[in-house]
Order: C-alpha cells, then sequence, then structure tokens
C-alpha cells in the first residue's frame, strides 16, 4: 500500500462569466493564476498531476505541507491585480489518504473524494476533509484555522464525509453552506415580507452571532409575530451553521417527552434515535441552529433545553414563548407589537388587497385602518385575522365592531393587557360567524394537532358534506389547511385554545370529546389490523394521529371510558414500532390500573400489550404475571386468539428466565390450539417464538421448518415487518447451525428492508444477527463494532437484552482465534460511539 499523501483539487469560480466578461484578457487572468498557483506547488514540493483548463490536481507528501500551499495560494490570488479590476475566485479542496498509483497517475476512492470535497468548496474557499483536518489540527499556518463544517453527503460517495473550512486571517471567511447533496434546512418559507421588523432582525442578528449567547428567547403576547421573526431571523443567520437551522412547531407539545419527540422528528432522525441521551448525542456531533415555537405550555421545556444546551457545545437556540424559559443562558428579547402608523398599516393593506384587489388606504380610508390597527394593538394575528374582511365589510363598520368587542374585553383586570387584546381579536372573528360556523369552530377543539376531514364529518359536523363550512372556516383564517393525503385541517394553538374555552361553556363538550375517544379508538383498530398487509400504510397514518390518540386516551382515562381500553388494546403495536415504549408502558399501566377485574376482550389486550412491552424493557418476571393474567381472562371469555396470543407471550418470558422445556411446551400448546383457529399474523409469531426456543435447545431442523412456515404464512397476508423479523430469525438460525454463506446472503439482503422499516427492536435484533454471522466468517472487528453498538442503543432505549452476557462469552470464544479479548474490547468500545444502522448500511450487499 503506498504512503498516505495529500490531494489537493482548485479551480476558478465562474470561469465561463470570467471569460464573457473579459474577453481576450481572459488568457491573461488564466496565465497569473497558473504562476501563482504553481510557484506555490513548486515551493511546497507539490507534484502537479494535471492541469485540465482552470483547475488543478497536486500531490502532497504531509497534509501540512499541502495546508501551507493552499493558505499562500489564497493569499497570493487575493492580492493579485487581475485584467478589468476584476477579481479571480478559486476553490481549493484537500483530502488526505491512501490512493492507488498506476504508471505514476493515481486513482481510487481517496482521489474521488479529494475531488469532491473540492467540489463542495465555493470560490475564495478551502474545504479539507476530515482525515486532513485531523493531521494539521496542531499544525496550522501563523493566520490560520479549522471551522468545523459538519457532517454532508458528497455526491457519489455513500458514507457521509465531515467537512472543515481552513480560514486565514485578511482573506473571506464567511461562505453559503457547502455545495454537497441535501444541504440541511426545514425553515419555513414565508409567502410574504416581514413588514416593521428590521430593528429586531438586526438585534437578533448580534445575538445570534455572538460566541458566548447560544439561547435567544423570543417573548411576548400572543399574536405579537414571534414565530415569523424567528424564521427571518434564523435566515438570516443560516450561513453560520453549517449543519443547517431547523424549525421544530411544539404548539401541540405539553410534556417534555412530546418536546424531545418532535425535535427528533424535525431532524429526521429514526424513532430510537428519540430518547434524550441518543438525540444530544446525535446533536453533539453537529453545529446547528435550532428554532423552537411555542414553549409555553411544554411542561419541562426548560429541561429540554438545558439538557441540549450542556450536551451539545455546538448547537444554538433560537426559541419562542409568552414567557421566558428562565435558565442563565437565556438571552431575552421582547417582541412588541407593531407600530400602528407604519407598519401596522403596511401589514393591514398586504393582507386586505389579497382578499380585494382594488383595496387602497389613503385619505380617510388611511386613518380608519390605522384606527383598526390600534384597536388591535398593533398585534400581527389580529391584523391577519380583521383584514380579509374588507371582502364583507367596510372600514368604519369593522371600526365599530372592533370597538365593541375592546371595549368589553378592557373592563376585566382577571387577564394581563396582552391576552385581552388577542382573546378579542379571535372573539370578533369568531362573532362574524354565523350560528352553524360557531359551532364547527367551537368544536374543532376536540382535535389535537389538527384532523382529516373524515373525522371533522364523524364528530363535530351537523351535516354529512361540512367542506363549505370548513372552508369558510378557513377563509376567516381560522383553521390552516395542510396539504397531504389526506388533507389536514389545523387550528393554531392560541385560536384553539379560545374554541376550546367556547366549547367547554356548552353542555355538549362532555359528548363531543366521547365521539372523539370512540372515533378515535375504531381507527386505532382499523390500523392495527391494517398493519399485517399494509404495515407502511398503517404507521404513517396512526403517527400522523398521535395527537388525536393521545387525547382522546387522555380523556378516556380520565373519565374511565371503555374507549381508553379499545384505544389502549389496539395501540399497543405502535409503541414498540416507534420506539416510544416508556410512553406506551405508562399508557397501559394507566388504563389497566383504572380498568378493575371484570373480564374484557380489550381489557385482556391491554394487559398482553402491557406484558409485551414489559419484555422489550426486559421485565420478564413481571411480563410472566401479566401474560398468565391475560390468559385466565381471555380463558373465561372463551376468547381463544385471545388464549393464544398470551402463550405466546407466556412462553417467551419463561425462554428469558431460561426455562426452555417449560416454554417449549407452552408453545407447543398454543400452537396446537392456534392450528385449530384462523391464525395468520398470530400462528406466525408463535411459530416463530417456538422456533426460537428449539433452535437454544439444539434442535436446528425443527427450528428451521417452523421459521420456513411461519414466513410462508407471512408471505401469504403481507406483513412487511413481521417478514423481517421472522427472516432475521432464520438468518440466526442458519448462523448458529453453521451454514454461514446461506446466513450472510439472507442477512444482506435483509438490510435494506430492516434500515427502512426503522423499527428500534427490529434494529437491534438483526444487529445481534449479523454481528453472529460476521463472527463466524472471521470479521470481527466490524462483529465487535456492531455488539458495541447495538449494547449502546439498548441501553439508551431501555431495551433490555437478556442474552447478553451468553451472548458475548459466544462471540468471544468464536473470534479467539482471530484476536485478543483486548482487541474485541477495544472494537466494542468503537462501536459503543457508532450507529447501529450506519454499520448495517456498510454491510448491504
Amino acid at each position: 500500500m503506498s504512503p498516505p499523501v495529500s490531494m489537493l483539487f482548485t479551480d476558478i469560480e465562474g470561469s465561463t462569466v470570467l471569460l464573457r466578461r473579459l474577453g481576450d484578457s481572459y488568457l491573461d487572468a488564466l496565465e497569473g493564476h497558473r504562476r501563482i498557483l504553481r510557484a506555490v506547488w513548486h515551493r511546497y514540493g507539490g507534484a502537479e498531476q494535471g492541469t485540465e483548463g482552470d483547475s488543478f490536481f497536486v500531490v502532497f507528501a504531509s497534509a501540512a505541507e499541502a495546508v501551507r500551499a493552499v493558505v499562500d495560494a489564497q493569499r497570493g490570488l487575493a492580492g493579485h491585480q487581475w485584467p478589468g479590476g476584476e477579481r479571480l475566485r478559486v476553490r481549493m479542496g484537500i483530502h488526505t489518504g491512501t490512493p492507488g498509483i498506476s504508471d505514476g497517475d493515481y486513482w481510487g476512492m481517496d482521489v474521488h473524494r479529494a475531488a469532491r470535497v473540492a467540489a463542495a468548496a465555493h470560490g475564495g474557499q478551502v474545504i479539507v476533509s476530515a482525515t486532513t483536518g485531523d493531521a494539521v489540527r496542531h499544525d496550522l499556518p501563523d493566520g490560520a484555522a479549522l471551522r468545523d463544517l459538519g457532517t454532508h453527503h458528497l455526491k457519489d460517495i455513500p458514507e457521509p464525509e465531515r467537512l472543515f473550512q481552513l480560514t486565514v486571517v485578511g482573506l473571506d471567511a464567511e461562505f453559503p453552506p457547502p455545495r454537497t447533496v441535501g444541504t440541511a434546512t426545514s425553515l419555513p418559507v414565508p409567502s410574504t415580507p416581514l413588514l416593521g421588523r428590521d430593528g429586531d432582525l438586526a438585534r437578533l442578528d448580534e445575538l445570534i452571532g455572538r460566541p458566548d449567547v447560544r439561547l435567544v428567547s423570543l417573548v411576548g403576547p400572543g399574536g405579537a409575530g414571534k414565530t415569523r421573526l424567528a424564521i427571518s431571523a434564523a435566515a438570516a443567520a443560516i450561513n453560520r451553521f453549517p449543519g443547517g437551522a431547523y424549525f421544530v412547531p411544539l404548539a401541540e407539545a405539553e410534556s417534555d417527552e412530546v418536546m424531545w419527540s418532535s425535535i427528533a422528528e424535525v431532524l429526521d432522525v429514526p424513532p430510537r434515535e428519540h430518547p434524550p441521551a441518543r438525540l444530544t448525542s446525535y446533536l453533539a456531533q453537529r453545529t446547528l441552529l435550532l428554532v423552537l415555537d411555542n414553549l409555553e405550555q411544554v411542561d419541562g421545556a426548560d429541561r429540554v433545553v438545558a439538557g441540549i444546551l450542556d450536551r451539545a457545545p455546538q448547537v444554538t437556540i433560537v426559541a419562542t414563548s409568552r414567557r421566558p424559559l428562565g435558565l442563565t443562558a437565556e438571552q431575552q428579547h421582547l417582541v412588541r407589537p407593531l407600530d400602528t402608523h407604519s407598519a401596522a398599516v403596511e401589514l393591514f393593506v398586504q393582507r386586505a388587497v389579497a382578499v380585494h384587489p382594488g383595496f387602497t388606504a389613503t385619505g380617510p380610508d388611511r386613518a380608519a385602518v390605522e384606527a383598526i390597527c390600534q384597536r388591535l394593538d398593533g398585534l400581527p394575528l389580529a391584523i391577519e385575522l380583521c383584514a380579509p374582511r374588507v371582502r364583507v365589510l367596510g372600514l368604519q363598520e369593522l371600526l365599530d365592531r372592533i370597538d365593541r368587542s375592546l371595549d368589553i374585553a378592557s373592563t376585566s383586570s382577571a387577564r394581563p393587557d396582552r391576552q385581552r387584546s388577542l382573546r378579542d381579536t379571535i372573539a370578533w372573528s369568531y362573532d362574524l360567524l354565523d350560528p352553524g360556523h360557531q359551532r364547527l369552530f367551537r368544536r374543532l377543539a376536540v382535535f389535537s394537532g389538527g384532523a382529516d376531514l373524515a373525522a371533522i364529518t364523524a364528530i363535530a359536523a351537523d351535516t354529512a358534506d361540512p367542506l363549505d363550512a370548513v372552508a369558510e372556516l378557513h377563509d376567516a383564517n381560522l383553521i390552516t389547511v395542510t396539504p397531504g393525503s389526506p388533507t389536514r385541517f389545523v387550528m393554531l394553538r392560541t385560536i384553539g385554545q379560545y374554541a376550546g374555552e367556547k366549547l367547554a361553556a356548552t353542555e355538549e363538550a362532555d359528548d363531543l370529546c366521547a365521539a372523539h375517544a370512540t372515533y378515535y379508538a375504531d381507527l386505532a383498530t382499523e390500523l392495527r389490523d391494517l398493519r399485517e398487509s399494509r404495515h407502511g400504510t398503517a404507521r404513517d397514518l396512526a403517527e400522523a394521529e398521535l395527537g388525536n390518540f393521545r387525547a382522546a386516551l387522555s380523556w378516556a382515562t380520565s373519565f374511565n371510558s371503555a374507549a381508553s381500553l379499545r384505544l389502549c388494546a389496539a395501540l399497543s403495536w405502535l409503541w414498540v414500532i416507534t420506539g416510544d415504549i416508556a410512553e406506551g408502558r405508562r399508557w397501559h399501566e394507566t388504563v389497566v390500573a383504572r380498568a378493575g377485574t371484570r373480564p374484557s376482550v380489550d381489557l385482556a389486550a391491554c394487559v398482553r400489550g402491557l406484558s409485551n412491552l414489559l419484555l422489550v424493557q426486559g421485565e420478564p418476571e413481571r411480563a410472566l404475571a401479566e401474560a398468565l393474567r391475560a390468559r385466565e381472562m381471555s380463558s373465561s371469555l372463551d376468547d381463544r386468539a385471545g388464549v393464544v396470543w398470551a402463550m405466546s407471550l407466556i412462553g417467551t418470558a419463561q425462554r428469558q428466565q431460561g426455562d426452555l422445556e417449560t416454554a417449549r411446551r407452552t408453545l407447543a400448546e398454543g400452537l396446537e390450539l392456534d392450528r385449530r383457529l384462523d391464525g395468520n399474523g398470530r400462528r406466525a409469531r408463535i411459530l416463530g417464538n417456538l422456533a426460537g426456543v428449539e433452535q437454544e435447545l439444539g434442535h436446528h431442523d425443527r427450528a428451521e421448518a417452523l421459521l420456513r412456515e411461519s414466513l410462508a404464512v407471512l408471505e401469504r397476508i403481507g406483513d412487511a415487518h413481521e417478514t423481517a423479523v421472522q427472516g432475521q430469525n432464520l438468518a440466526y438460525l442458519l448462523a448458529v447451525a453453521g451454514r454461514i454463506d446461506e446466513a450472510s446472503i439472507l442477512g444482506r439482503d435483509l438490510i435494506p428492508t430492516v434500515l427502512g422499516l426503522g423499527s428500534p427492536s427490529l434494529t437491534m435484533a438483526f444487529a445481534n444477527t449479523m454481528m453472529t454471522i460476521l463472527a463466524r466468517q472471521g470479521d470481527a472487528g466490524i462483529a465487535g463494532r456492531l455488539f458495541g453498538a447495538e449494547e449502546a442503543m439498548g441501553e439508551r432505549l431501555g431495551v433490555v437484552n437478556p442474552y447478553l452476557a451468553e451472548e458475548l462469552q459466544e462471540v468471544l470464544t468464536l473470534v479467539a482465534d482471530m484476536m485478543s479479548p483486548e482487541e474485541w474490547q477495544a472494537n466494542r468500545r468503537r462501536g459503543r460511539s457508532e450507529r447501529v444502522e450506519d454499520l448495517l448500511a456498510g454491510l448491504a450487499r
């Protein structure tokens, strides 16, 4: 293998445009560029490998020499007088590696990586790879420094690359994000300009840019425009954050647990990354900006923010809230209402013209608009609700209507001024609705996170087709539309709170909540049944309705409604699939505790769900007790399918406890009973569980037959998730049976499916299977890393591997001839800092 070298690629940014501007003088510029660079290459021992047009490929014996060369090169280019007063901007990229050499030419992935690093740079910028950065970190030229640009995906290179910018005193240091695949941001793009906030933006830009400020809270009354201002401030600062800027809407969050999950979902990390320790570890590797919107109602928001600040030192947070978080690190910025003589009027006119193109505000009309804005306290939300009504009312009529509403609110001292103003704005918009639309508006408060038209029709509407009424509420800016399949209708939180108060004042509130709980219990049941044949669809729909499922569970458990049992029974699978094990367990324990002891099919299902979650969390003793209780209950109800489900859990718990013969008898008995029923998915699972026991007992042929029967059942019904589960069980069996090549082919073929499903429990089990296969194939190093990654993932998720000790002993025996215990432990430690998903992706065929 050739010794490491540092490869530099350069080219002129915008050379075609420069040629057009300079004409014949472009040749002089090109020659000047070549003279400067070649002199530098010679000075530092660079070997020129290729020159094509305005680009260079140069190889240096060390990273330090390559870095010194580009520093001098950029300084030389910046100080040169170019024809026509133009400025030649050259992008440069360095990667250090061990490329192949053939007939004096360098080749291989390291050469391609170096070229892609250079392609990520902008004119005048120098970007280096992580290997180069590590090599020169303590040997930089005077005036040079490294700036972490975060992890990026380079074109045609599957592995992510951490990039660094080489900054040089006296040269440009601020550039857009690297030109890589999928540069990250999730900031909403406003459709209209921000008005009257220049002073706010200037101060926020100064705060966000200060290295000693990592938390900026935008505080102020509801409707003052905190969210809109935060988005604009983040967009202006995005180039400072190579990891991107992410907008996290938290209007529906009420707990720190949901807040953590919401942040993870916006960052698009898998469900297994949602636990706080895992998520902060993810954030600690990135330099990014988080916009956390609407924190005032989140119990524990201060703890979440403090946790991120403590453990992710390169993350900056912009928060919006009606009250400060109270953290020492917090820099507060008060968002005041708009000036009612200028910006507020501009906003009113902007929104009025959008619905009434002929609208103007001159002379007396401008005075009326100013008066309206004053009555609305200059609050942007209030103005945006009011202005569209110029389509049906004159300005004086609007002013008269607002005056009456504000007078009523002003007589009350029970609420602060900022709440009275916004409440009045919403009340005024509500008063403009006819009684039927008011009724629908109130009823929409029952939904959490919005709803589709089918749910609105079933729960809140008076007619079979409420589309016109929903459209009226949208026209009145009381609800928003979220495109999708199906379309969802959502209330802003402040408007939803007002609607909720109106609903609570009626006699129909409890009946409506009961209808909501029943509807979503029915939907949960439908999705549970759908998941066997259309797993992805069922999961997507269930995740979209998590807010409503939580709201329905909360109401139903508070009133001890039968719907709580149905919801709990139908959602058991979802908590395991999404990795929200702790939340699912809490719901199950609450529902089961309040349900009493009277047997029912749903209660038995809830108890089984609790047993399964306990097994996932490594509590086989309690899981066994709950499963036995569920079997007794199902037996008393003559629910033979429920008995089989319970026996499957009982056998699994017995297996975790090490009682294999008892587990075998239990599962065999359950299978025999199921064969007399219409089992399908249930049979596939008990077949798989029994196969696991047979495999541990050394009955490999019997185990294989059971697993192949299970897979045949699953193929008929189309359950993608359970097919992957039993497929990886078969791969593990083949490995321990000595059929390594078959196991490896099956395992590697399953990797894309497993990663695509994103189930934490499946991913961990599959990682264990691949570790076993690799160890038996002689790939001890990657096996050790995978063992450590799986072990750490389980700890973060609170998912216990009951066979960890024996698996460790087995794998140490397998690799004893390949590496020492110390080398194994070193790979295991390395794996604990890696992601299971990344390691598996590298193994795919």
